[in-house]
């Protein structure tokens, strides 16, 4: 049996969500081992004149704790 916990991360790019979501991953990754699955739990952006300047993901981490 395996014991798996999750963690909340914010992360942020300016190339997109994607990115973002894999500078989650990068980061947590420095600490954080073993880890299985990202689930995308919400998108957001800001705006500077007219156009998206930054894109924002909050996800969770499962990672299996040893």
């Amino acid at each position: 049996m395996s014991i798996l916990k999750v963690i909340e991360v914010l992360a942020n790019s300016n190339k997109g969500w994607e990115d973002a979501a894999r500078n989650a991953v990068d980061h947590a990754s420095k600490t954080v081992k073993n880890i299985r699955s990202v689930y995308i739990n919400e998108q957001s952006a800001t705006v500077k004149d007219g156009k998206i300047d930054n894109y924002r993901v909050n996800v969770k981490i499962t990672f299996e704790v040893n």
